[in-house]
């Protein structure tokens, strides 16, 4: 399945100021892993040491937060959008 992940403007930086990648992946853990493998950078800011999704890093496919699906095992369907959405903390 090919699906795009859309960049956050604060990881464009690994991925040469694009804004949004096509991937293939028949689960959001595999599209994520596709990018990761295409831009060096990308897993560590995505995944911890032992490859889960980091705290700080929300995942959303077509507007639904992943935590509420199948997390990274959630299913992506041909064309689907991926939207990583870091985390902002303020006082």
């Amino acid at each position: 399945m090919s699906c795009t992940i859309r960049i956050p403007t604060q990881l464009r930086n690994l991925t040469n100021q694009e804004a949004a990648i096509t991937v293939d992946g028949a689960t959001v853990g595999e599209a994520l892993k596709a990018l990761a493998a295409s831009y060096e950078g990308f897993s560590e800011r995505l995944f911890d040491e032992a490859g889960h999704l980091r705290r700080f890093v929300n995942v959303f496919l077509a507007d639904e937060d992943i935590r509420f699906l199948e997390h990274l095992a959630t299913p992506v369907a041909d064309g689907q959008t991926i939207s990583i959405v870091p985390a902002v903390a303020g006082g």
